[in-house]
This record gives C-alpha cells, structure tokens and sequence, in this order.
C-alpha cells in the first residue's frame, strides 16, 4: 500500500493480502501471516483542516473494535496504543505509516489463528467460536472504518476519543509502559488525554501522560 500511497491511490483504497511473507508490527516486529487470517490495508489523504495525523490510531482502532463486535459481540476490549485484546490476549494490531500526504493505516486481525508471541499471549476468533472470512471482515471493517473516519474529520476527535474509552478496559487497570528511551512505568491507567496520548496513574499520585511506548496489562 505504500507504494500505491506514493503513486496517487485514493482514499479510501483498501488492499488486502491472503497472506503476508514479510509482515510486520511495531517497531519493525515480525507479525506471522498465515493464510485465513485478516491483513489489510487502506489509506486516508491528509488535510489540512483535519484532527493530528496520529489519531488515526484511534479511529482504525474503535472501527475494529465494533467491526469484531458483529462476530464476537461484547468480548473484545482495546488497549492503548494499537492493540485489541480478548480476555487479555491479543487478537490485532494496528500500524500506521506515513507517505507524504497519505497514512497507510495496516490492521492484522487473528480470524483463525493466533500466532506464538514472545511477549504476550494471542488469540483468534475462530477459537472463541466466532468465525470470519478474511473477505466478509473486510467488508464489515471497511463501513466502519468510514463511517468513523468520517466523524473525524467532520466532529473532531472527541467522539473517537469517548468510543475508545467506553471499548476499552476499565479506568484503575494496572499496567506497565515500556517507554522509547528504556525506561518503565507502572501505574493505572487513567483515560486519554485530549490528543489520545495515555494517562497513567503513578502510586505517588502523579498523572503520567505518555505519547509512545509499549503497554501491557499486569
């Protein structure tokens, strides 16, 4: 999708790959693509009047949200800052580049299965008793995802903000931040600021506001 981005594809563009060879998460991560599984991307064309670029985050996350809620009503929850997680596992991951005047917004969903991750546990619908076809997914992820993108750029991005909170988990979980420079934080989390960075609250009482990082439930 990068290259398309570079060539002049227009938004709302989706490219979706039966399965990947080179897939990858954040931080460069390798992502297993095994076939059955949902890999996907589109794009949206920046403008000038719209909300900070990386809150797109935020809107391909609450699309995906709601888009496993059609199969697996009521069971996922996202986790800040590209994850959706079922009972604390993960089920996809979110990534976004920027080319230009483009960000290609990637999504990996585990439909049928779940990949062996060295850091955390994975899970796929498929073994929650909720079936999906890679192309039936897209088409549901593809209406939500515009629906909302539209909301962001016509409301702002509070309506995005408080449907991220009400799919997320509870205020107080505890979690661990591993930041960019190396350092660590626990705390609780404490909502999303304003531009949807994480609010974490430190045991001396201390609000935290973290723009990057890696977060995991403890």
């Amino acid at each position: 999708m990068l290259a398309l981005a570079q060539a002049g594809a227009s938004e709302g563009s989706w490219l979706r790959a039966e399965r990947q060879t080179g897939g990858k998460g954040r931080q460069g991560r390798v992502w297993e693509s095994p076939a059955g599984n949902f890999y996907a991307s589109t794009l949206v064309r920046l403008r000038p009047t719209d909300p900070p670029p990386a809150t797109l985050a935020l809107v391909a996350a609450v699309a995906l949200e709601e888009a496993v809620g059609v199969f697996l009503p009521g069971r996922a929850q996202l986790k800040w800052p590209n994850d959706l997680l079922i009972d604390g596992a993960k089920l996809s991951g979110i990534l976004l580049e920027r080319v230009g005047d483009a960000v290609v917004i990637g999504i990996g969903v585990n439909l049928a299965h779940a990949p062996d991750l060295p850091d955390r546990p994975a899970i796929s619908l498929a073994a929650q008793g909720a079936p999906a076809g890679p192309a039936t997914f897209a088409d549901v992820l593809a209406e939500a995802f515009s629906r909302w993108l539209n909301r962001w750029r016509g409301e702002g991005l509070d309506p995005i903000r408080h449907r991220w909170l009400a799919a997320a988990h509870p205020t107080g979980t505890a979690l661990t931040a591993n930041l960019p420079d190396g350092e660590t934080i626990d705390g609780l989390f404490d909502g999303l600021s304003h531009d949807g960075a994480l609010i974490l609250r430190l045991a001396s009482g201390e609000r935290r506001v973290i723009h990057a990082g890696d977060v995991f439930l403890i």
